[in-house]
């Protein structure tokens, strides 16, 4: 399949006042998020912290297919929109399925650095951009594209190509190489 399009994939937002993220008391400084109930390390990388997360199984099995995981294991920093396995099962099955096979590899590794920005950017940094944007920021992927940030009353709401879009329901998950936001749609660059 030369052209995959995961249009309209998109759902209900939570506010990003909602985000877990709390103090282990074993740990001095380091504040620990957790992710569906599994901890997220501070100390460990995306693809570590990734691989623990019972909600981003897709998300792991499809950068291993793309052969990214040494890449987001690596310094950074980066900045991580990580679909949940909700958000992928709002894919058509049969797309996901093409997506994840090997003749298909290019276009997987498009999608997904697609959902990752160089630096590390915070919640408070993205509502920042998004004000001084005058409501919208333009955030350019690893994959080259531009995201469009906004917020939807105190929601960031990312928007990408074809239709595409997703709501953070958990910021500012904290890794030893960036950051990770988890989010409810798989973003879509131009396919």
């Amino acid at each position: 399949m030369n052209k995959l399009i995961f249009a309209g994939v998109g759902a209900a937002a939570l506010a990003l006042s909602g985000c877990a993220t709390t103090m282990n008391d074993d740990m001095a400084s380091d504040s620990i998020a957790y992710v569906d109930g599994a901890a997220m390390y501070p100390s460990k990388t995306i693809v570590e912290n990734a691989m623990n997360s019972p909600i981003h199984t897709t998300l792991v099995a499809a950068v291993k297919q793309a052969g990214l995981v040494d890449t987001l294991s690596g310094t950074g920093p980066f900045t991580v929109f990580a679909p949940t396995d909700a958000a992928f099962a709002k894919v058509p099955k049969a797309m996901l399925d093409s997506a994840m096979m090997d003749s298909n590899r290019p276009l997987l590794t498009k999608i997904l650095t697609y959902h990752v920005v160089p630096g590390r950017v915070t919640a408070a940094d993205l509502m920042q951009r998004i004000k001084a944007g005058g409501g919208k920021a333009m955030l350019t992927t690893v994959q080259g594209e531009q995201l469009t940030a906004s917020m939807m009353g105190n929601m960031v709401m990312l928007t990408g190509k074809n239709g595409s879009m997703s709501h953070v329901t958990q910021a500012d998950v904290m890794q030893s190489n960036g950051i990770i936001h988890v989010v409810d749609g798989v973003l879509t660059p131009t396919m």
